[in-house]
């Protein structure tokens, strides 16, 4: 998956630079912090950050690719620019960093998705993901405060939205 391995990448560069990458988070109202919006979900705060995100992304990207690559494109794209939008938007002033705003946005458009397509194979993924994964929910609340809890519920919302649009599987 190209995703993970440019994920994996950048943080092998982040972690022999201290962290220099980090700068380029998401950064609300800030306008050079605009760039966070395309930037930040490849960047991560610490080796374990990027470990913790690093599974759940793969599962989630293989699950979402099962409506065609064309259609995990369109919902990865899109997920990452209005999560990163609403963040830049809306988030508390904070350096927001990580992949788990498209997470959750994958998670948002998985249970969605299935459902909405109508696919007996897709409402079983559905099914799956709320079975296996339903307690993400709680991510999208304010917890701890080193946490992005805008970037899960964001995320979570634009992937909603990703589903509405795009919850048809690609030919």
């Amino acid at each position: 998956m190209i995703v993970l391995a440019t994920i994996s990448v950048i943080e092998v560069i982040n972690l022999l630079s201290g962290r220099m990458l980090n700068q380029f988070g998401t950064i609300p109202r800030y306008v050079p912090g605009l760039r966070g919006i395309v930037f930040s979900p490849f960047i991560h705060g610490s080796f374990s950050h990027f470990l913790s995100n690093l599974l759940p992304l793969a599962a989630f990207s293989y699950l979402v690719m099962q409506y065609g690559f064309k259609r995990y494109v369109q919902v990865s794209i899109g997920i990452m620019l209005v999560t990163g939008l609403l963040v830049w938007l809306f988030a508390r002033p904070a350096t927001h960093i990580g992949a788990s705003g498209l997470i959750y946005g994958y998670f948002g458009f998985l249970l969605l998705a299935g459902f909405l397509s109508r696919q007996f194979k897709l409402m079983l993924i559905s099914l799956l993901v709320i079975f296996l994964y339903g307690g993400l929910i709680f991510g999208v609340l304010p917890g701890q405060t080193f946490v992005s809890w805008e970037s899960h519920l964001f995320g979570f919302i634009a992937g909603l939205m990703a589903a509405k649009l795009w919850a048809k599987p690609s030919r």
